[in-house]
């Protein structure tokens, strides 16, 4: 049995797309995965299951989120393995011991080419770090987030690609969930 993580996005973040966490291990749990558990109230699951894994799963579970739930929404999925992996490629390891919730990873729905990278760093003014690995980049906000001009939807512009989120505590956090 695979243990995956999955991440939904923009859910119950300032009111938007309500759903509650017990739905959703309840919607998991009717869809045959075990061991469903929840981080936080922001869309964090860890599961076990076999079946389907990758770009299929995660289309599936927004079809049967929509269909079960009305929730329309992004999950991104990724094994124990690969998140782990993402945590341990971290670029920034001094800001994640020195101020891990200024460290965001994001997981993307596709690999952004390198020259998008680039670019996206270039184009910033301000003190943010942006670098990317795989299916997943880092942002680093030194003056924090809520008043970086370095958003989610100007990172997924400037990649060309959709993804959501976490602060390095959460990151942390769901990567020991899914090792117990």
């Amino acid at each position: 049995m695979t243990t995956h993580i999955a991440l939904l996005r923009a859910v119950n973040v300032a009111g938007h797309q309500p759903v509650g966490m017990a739905d959703l291990r309840a919607l998991l749990g009717a869809l045959g995965f075990t061991d469903v558990r929840s981080l936080l109230q922001t869309g964090n699951l860890v599961f076990r299951g076999g079946g389907r894994n990758g770009a299929a799963l995660e289309r599936w579970l927004e079809a049967e989120a929509a269909r079960r739930l009305s929730l329309e929404t992004d999950f991104f999925v990724r094994t124990a393995a690969e998140w782990s992996e993402a945590v341990a490629r971290n670029p920034f390891p001094e800001a994640a011991a020195r101020d891990p919730a200024r460290l965001v990873v994001l997981a993307l729905r596709e690999a952004p080419g390198a020259a998008r990278v680039d670019t996206l760093q270039a184009s910033i003014t301000g003190r943010e770090q942006v670098r990317a690995d795989g299916r997943h980049a880092y942002v680093v906000y030194p003056d924090g987030q809520g008043r970086s001009k370095v958003s989610l939807s100007r990172i997924e512009k400037a990649l060309g690609t959709r993804g959501t989120a976490r602060n390095w505590n959460t990151a942390l956090k769901l990567a020991a969930l899914a090792l117990e």
